[in-house]
């Protein structure tokens, strides 16, 4: 799926880090982009990159885990496109210092409203849309601590709670959606150099992107909610 400039995808929690470069990558490659945040008003880089692609940047608040802004998103959405080709739930939280002992429900509920029921959520509102779509898809931005399997040590129990369960939202979306023509992909970004990930990550986000944007091109047929790296290769549940 080589992005041109009839296809039209909306990134979620774009004012920094990977959401920030998705916008970048997709407005290189042609795409018609709508970013957004929680506060665009703050978002400075946005609007300096909505300056430079006057009609091909739109930024618009959402608030993922906030159904009123959901809602007025969509509202607000539908009036700009007939149509998508593209959602990339990659808006989230990961609470630090969390310890065994010192676990807070309120943590919890917030991390599980950001990272599942939002991008859920967001998906059934969008859905109309990407069903009028060319080749439309979903990317999930999960997490090898996602990975059962793969858990070796007790840590970040919120955020990896989250993206287990994601894993199983994405896995349902693709049921609900493939009969739509809606493909649906989660996909680890891997260990990226951002506020979340921290300097001293392996990656960078421009790396990062540029191999989920291949992945979400390359993928074939009608992804079933598979859980990728983001290189293509399976990771274990």
């Amino acid at each position: 799926m080589s992005t041109s400039p009839s296809q039209r995808v909306v990134v979620t929690g774009a004012s920094r880090g990977l959401g920030l470069e998705f916008v970048r990558q997709l407005l290189a490659r042609g795409g018609r982009v709508v970013a957004t945040c929680r506060r665009p008003a703050s978002a400075d880089e946005l609007a300096a990159l909505a300056k430079m692609h006057p009609g091909q940047l739109q930024v618009l608040a959402l608030s993922v885990d906030d159904e009123a802004s959901r809602q007025a998103f969509v509202q607000a959405l539908a009036g700009m496109h007939d149509g998508l080709e593209l959602l990339v739930n990659n808006a989230g939280v990961l609470e630090r210092g969390e310890r065994f002992g010192e676990l807070r429900a309120d943590v919890m509920a917030r991390t599980f409203a950001t990272n599942v029921t939002g991008p859920m959520l967001l998906a059934q509102a969008l859905a109309p849309l990407l069903a009028r779509g060319a080749r439309p898809r979903v990317l999930n931005l999960g997490s090898k601590l996602g990975s059962i399997a793969s858990t070796a040590s007790f840590g970040t129990p919120s955020y990896n709670i989250s993206k287990a369960a994601l894993n199983m939202a994405g896995v349902l979306m693709a049921h609900a959606m493939n009969p739509m023509g809606i493909g649906v992909i989660t996909a680890s970004p891997g260990w990226v150099r951002t506020a979340m990930g921290g300097e001293g990550a392996e990656l960078s986000a421009d790396d990062s992107v540029r191999s989920l944007l291949t992945l979400v091109d390359d993928v074939p047929g009608l992804p079933a909610g598979v859980f990728l790296d983001r290189n293509g290769e399976t990771l274990p549940w």
